[in-house]
């Protein structure tokens, strides 16, 4: 655990996940929301899209922040064959975009956003994901029973369905479950 120059970090996520990641490395955070539109150009370059979408949600929460505080902020996308797939809007949605996962290698990209009133570093960390093709039913039986709506992709790494689905991870672990922790801790480090 590490106290960055007494500077407070403001993690401006409502991911239960981020929030147990950053309480591995640091007890000084704490959460603030804004609700912002997560919109973006449909011409932005897909791996630029969680950098832009990280850095809108830490201005939404700017005009508050204290001399003594960071905001960090992140978003989270799965790519498949250089299309987005984000969180989904229903179970059947869920259901479809793990159909499409199956079987196949995806890209999970995770942009940071720290920032302060005077300072402002955006990075992003990929991490391939191989999944094993999984009968239909056992798919349909994970979306009915974790109910990944709040999951880009569809789904949680650390939930069943990682455990068994995944092939094999080549980058990142943690920035599959939506923080990067290893590259944070170094941009911190030297923020």
């Amino acid at each position: 655990m590490i106290n960055w120059q007494n500077k407070k970090i403001i993690l401006g996520s409502k991911s239960p996940r981020r929030s147990e990641l950053l309480a591995q490395i640091t007890e000084n955070f704490e959460v603030r929301i804004q609700d912002v539109e997560e919109i973006f150009d449909a011409h932005l370059d897909p791996r630029k899209v969680p950098e832009y979408l990280a850095k809108i949600k830490a201005e939404a929460l700017i005009e508050k922040l204290m001399e003594d505080e960071i905001i960090l902020t992140a978003d989270t996308i799965v790519l498949l064959e250089n299309q987005i797939l984000g969180k989904p809007k229903s179970l059947d949605d869920a259901y479809e975009m793990l159909q499409q996962l199956n079987g196949k290698k995806h890209e999970v990209i995770t942009g940071c956003c720290l920032k302060t009133k005077q300072k402002e570093r955006l990075f992003s960390v990929c991490t391939d994901v191989y999944f094993k093709n999984m009968s239909l039913d056992s798919l349909r039986s994970y979306v009915d029973k974790f109910k990944p709506l709040d999951k880009a992709g569809s789904y949680g790494v650390q939930e069943w369905i990682g455990m068994v689905g995944v092939e094999r991870i080549n980058g990142s672990y943690y920035n599959v479950m939506g923080l990067p922790v290893a590259q944070l801790w170094d941009e911190i480090e030297n923020f």
